[in-house]
C-alpha cells in the first residue's frame, strides 16, 4: 500500500464537502473522520502494542461523547449513522464508534461491514498501535478496490505529530479557511460551542484536562456547566450559552499557529495547502493540484461531480455581523492569520 494523505484542519472549513468529493473518486478510499471518533491523539497511541482483539475493542466501543450528543438531540450533521440508523443505538448500549461516522461513508449498510470488520482484525497478532491503522486502511483499500486512501478528520491539527510518527511516508494536505468566517461558523456548530463549555469546566474545577474532571468536580461546577456532563442533557445548555465570538476566534487562531507550526516538520514534498476559498473559486483547478499531489489522476467525471457538491453560498459569513464584532473577531484571529501567512510553502 502506498503511503495515505491526510487532510488536516481545524474543522468548518469545508472539510466534510471535500470528504464527499474524495468519496466520489475512482481511485479514493476515503476515510472520513476515523481519527476525529477516536477523540485523543494519546489515547489512539497508547504506548504498549497492541493485540487484534485490543485493536478491535478501541473501534467497536461507543463514543460516550457522541452518545451523549445524540441522546441530547444535538447530534450534529455529520453523524452519518444518525440519519440512517441500524441496529445500534445511543440509547440501548451506544453507536460503536467506527459506525457513527466512518463506515456510513463507505457504504449504504455500515452494520453488515462492522460485521465483517470484527472477525478479520481480532486475529490479527500484537503490534504498535500505528500498524494496526496502516492494516485497516490497507484492508479497506482492498474491500472497496481502491488505489489510495485520504483520511479526512475535522479538528484534526493537533493530530500532526502522532499522525507525522505513525506514517513517516504519508502526505499531509492542510485544509484552512479564512479565520473569522471559520469561527463564524464554529459558534454555530454544537461541538465546537460544547468545546469551550468543557474547557471552561476544566478551568473552574482547577484541573488540566477533562480527563481529570471526577464525578466530584464537576458536582462542584455551576449547573449550566456540570449538566453537559449527564447521559442526557438539556441542548439549551450549549445553544444558549453566552459564548462570544472573540473565543471562538482566539480557538480558530491557537489550532492554526499550533497547526501549522507542526507541519512545518513535514518535508515540503510530503505537504501541501488547500484554502476553502480558492476551492470555491478554482475547483477543478485546486481539486487537480490536489489528485496530483496524493499520486492520482484528475478525471473530468469526478470534477464534473465536485463542483455540484461545492456551496459558494458558505462564504464571506463575517459581512453578516457588525462592524463592532467584526473588527473583534479579525482582531482574536489575528495570530493565526499571521500563521497562515508565513507558513511554510507548499
Amino acid at each position: 500500500m502506498s503511503a495515505p494523505t491526510f487532510v488536516v484542519g481545524t474543522g468548518r472549513t469545508g472539510s466534510t464537502a471535500l470528504s464527499a468529493i474524495l468519496r466520489a473518486h475512482p481511485d479514493v478510499l476515503s476515510v472520513n473522520e476515523f481519527f476525529a471518533s477516536l477523540m485523543r491523539p494519546e489515547n489512539a497511541f497508547p504506548p504498549e502494542p497492541l493485540t487484534g482483539a485490543h485493536f478491535w475493542r478501541l473501534l467497536s466501543r461507543p463514543n460516550e461523547t457522541f452518545d451523549s450528543l445524540v441522546r441530547s438531540g444535538v447530534a450534529p450533521g455529520e453523524f452519518l449513522y444518525v440519519r440512517r440508523p441500524g441496529r445500534f443505538s445511543a440509547e440501548a448500549g451506544g453507536i460503536p464508534l467506527l459506525c457513527m461516522m466512518v463506515l456510513p461513508h463507505l457504504t449504504d449498510d455500515p452494520d453488515a461491514l462492522f460485521d465483517e470488520l470484527g472477525p478479520l482484525i481480532t486475529p490479527w497478532p500484537r503490534r504498535p498501535a500505528a500498524g494496526h491503522y496502516a492494516a485497516l486502511f490497507e484492508l479497506l483499500r482492498e474491500r472497496f478496490g481502491r488505489r489510495a486512501v485520504v483520511e479526512r478528520s475535522g479538528f484534526s491539527l493537533r493530530w500532526v505529530p502522532y499522525l507525522r510518527a505513525a506514517f513517516p511516508e504519508a502526505r499531509f494536505v492542510h485544509l484552512y479557511r479564512n479565520g473569522p468566517d471559520c469561527a463564524v461558523s464554529m459558534s454555530r456548530h454544537v461541538g465546537f460551542r460544547k468545546i469551550l463549555l468543557v474547557e471552561d469546566a476544566v478551568r473552574l474545577a482547577g484541573v488540566r484536562a477533562p480527563a481529570e474532571l471526577t464525578g466530584e468536580r464537576i458536582a462542584a461546577l455551576p449547573g449550566d456547566l456540570a449538566g453537559l456532563f449527564a447521559d442526557r442533557f438539556d441542548a439549551a445548555l450549549v445553544w444558549d450559552a453566552d459564548l462570544t465570538l472573540r473565543r471562538f476566534g482566539a480557538l480558530w487562531s491557537d489550532m492554526i499557529t499550533g497547526g501549522v507550526a507542526a507541519l512545518a516538520d513535514v518535508p515540503e514534498r510530503q505537504r501541501t495547502t488547500l484554502a476553502y476559498e480558492d476551492l470555491l473559486d478554482r475547483p477543478d483547478a485546486e481539486l487537480t493540484r490536489l489528485a496530483t499531489f496524493a499520486g492520482l489522476p484528475a478525471p473530468a467525471p469526478w470534477l464534473a461531480v465536485a463542483r455540484t457538491v461545492l456551496d459558494p453560498g458558505r462564504r464571506d459569513l463575517i459581512r453578516r455581523l457588525t462592524a463592532r464584532d467584526r473588527d473583534a473577531l479579525t482582531e482574536a484571529c489575528a495570530p493565526g492569520t499571521r500563521a497562515l501567512r508565513g507558513r511554510p510553502a507548499p
